[in-house]
C-alpha cells in the first residue's frame, strides 16, 4: 500500500459559546444556522435560561468536515435575583469549557457591551470571533465605520464577521472561520441530531416562547413550565404539561377571561412543536401556582435550575 493511500481525512469537532447580551439574536442567530426552529426566540430580553447544545455539521471548499456544537446561552447581564444569577452562570460556564467563543455584537450597540466581554475574558486563554449582527438595519458607510471602531481591538479577536439573518449574509464565512479554530477530533455526536437536548425539553421551551409571545412583562419571567407527560406516536404527539407562577392574580392573567389567554398561549405553542415534529400535537395546558418559586434555592432546583 502506497503512504497516500493510508493517509485519512481529518475532521474536526469542538463546542461554541454562543454569547452577547441579553436580546443580541443569539437564538435567531442559531436557528437560522441550523435551519430549524430549535433555541427560543423572544423580543424581550433574558428569555434563554439555559445552555442547549445545535449541532452543524460543516464541509470546508477542501472537503474536510467539521461538527460544530454550538451553545446557545443566557445573555450576559448583571441582576442580584437568584434566577438571574443561574443565568449568568450558564453563560460563564459555557464560555470556560469552549473551544471558541462567538460574541454577538449588534451594530446598533456601541463597543461598551464588547469591552465589559473582553474585561470577563482576561483570565481566559479561549479565542474569539466578532459576529457584527443585524447590519441590514443601517447603510454600508455605517458598517465600515463600525468596523472601524473594532480595529483597535483587533489584537484581542481571530476575526470580525458582519452578518444578516433578514438578508442571509454571512452564514458560510462564519461556519469556514469556526472550523479553522476547532480541534482535529472525531464526531462527538451522532451527524443525524440536530441537538442534544429531549423532545421533552424542547417542547417545554415552545410553550415558554408562547407564554413570553402571548402575556404582559411580568409573567414570562415569573413563570416555568413542566412537561408532565408525553404519549408518542407516529401521527400525533400527546402533550400534557403545566405552567407554574408564583401568584394567584398571575394564574388569571394566564388563563384571561373565559380562558382566552390560555388558549392563545396554547395555539401558539401547539403550531410550533407541530412544524418541530411534523405531525399533529394535542396539547393539554393546565396553570398552578407555586408561590416564589423563583426567589428560593429549592424552587429553582425542582425546575432545574442549580444555583
Amino acid at each position: 500500500m502506497f503512504e497516500h493511500e493510508k493517509e485519512e481525512i481529518e475532521t474536526k469537532a469542538g463546542f461554541v459559546a454562543v454569547v452577547g447580551r441579553p436580546n443580541a439574536g443569539k437564538s435567531t442567530l442559531l436557528n437560522f444556522i441550523v435551519g430549524e426552529k430549535l433555541a427560543m426566540v423572544s423580543k424581550k430580553a433574558q428569555a434563554t435560561r439555559k445552555r442547549m447544545n445545535i449541532i452543524v455539521m460543516h464541509e470546508d471548499m477542501y472537503g474536510k468536515e467539521s461538527q460544530i456544537i454550538f451553545v446557545d446561552t443566557p445573555g450576559i447581564h448583571e441582576k442580584e435575583r437568584l434566577l438571574n444569577k443561574f443565568m449568568m452562570n450558564e453563560a460563564l460556564r459555557a464560555m470556560g469549557d469552549a473551544d471558541l467563543i462567538v460574541f454577538l455584537a449588534p451594530i446598533t450597540d456601541k463597543l461598551t457591551e464588547y469591552e465589559k466581554f473582553l474585561k470577563m475574558m482576561e483570565s481566559k486563554a479561549t479565542k474569539h470571533i466578532v459576529l457584527l449582527t443585524k447590519m441590514d438595519h443601517v447603510k454600508q458607510g455605517d458598517i465600515l465605520k463600525k468596523l472601524g471602531e473594532y480595529q483597535k481591538y483587533q489584537d484581542r479577536f481571530e476575526a470580525i464577521i458582519p452578518f444578516s439573518v433578514n438578508k442571509k449574509v454571512g452564514k458560510a464565512p462564519l461556519l469556514n472561520e469556526i472550523a479553522k479554530h476547532l480541534p482535529i477530533s472525531p464526531f462527538l455526536f451522532d451527524t443525524e441530531i440536530l441537538t442534544t437536548d429531549n423532545i421533552r425539553d424542547i417542547y417545554k421551551e415552545l410553550i415558554r416562547e408562547s407564554i413570553f409571545e402571548n402575556l404582559s412583562d411580568e409573567i414570562p419571567y415569573e413563570s416555568d413550565v413542566t412537561i408532565e407527560k408525553i404519549d408518542e406516536s407516529d401521527t400525533l404527539d400527546k402533550v400534557y404539561a403545566t405552567i407554574v407562577v408564583e401568584k394567584e392574580t398571575q394564574k388569571g392573567m394566564i388563563v384571561g377571561q373565559k380562558g382566552a389567554g390560555i388558549k392563545r398561549v396554547g395555539k401558539l405553542a401547539r403550531e410550533q412543536m407541530e412544524v418541530f415534529a411534523g405531525k399533529r400535537i394535542f396539547l393539554d395546558l393546565h396553570v398552578s401556582v407555586k408561590k416564589g418559586w423563583s426567589k428560593n434555592k429549592d424552587g429553582l432546583e425542582e425546575f432545574g435550575y442549580i444555583v
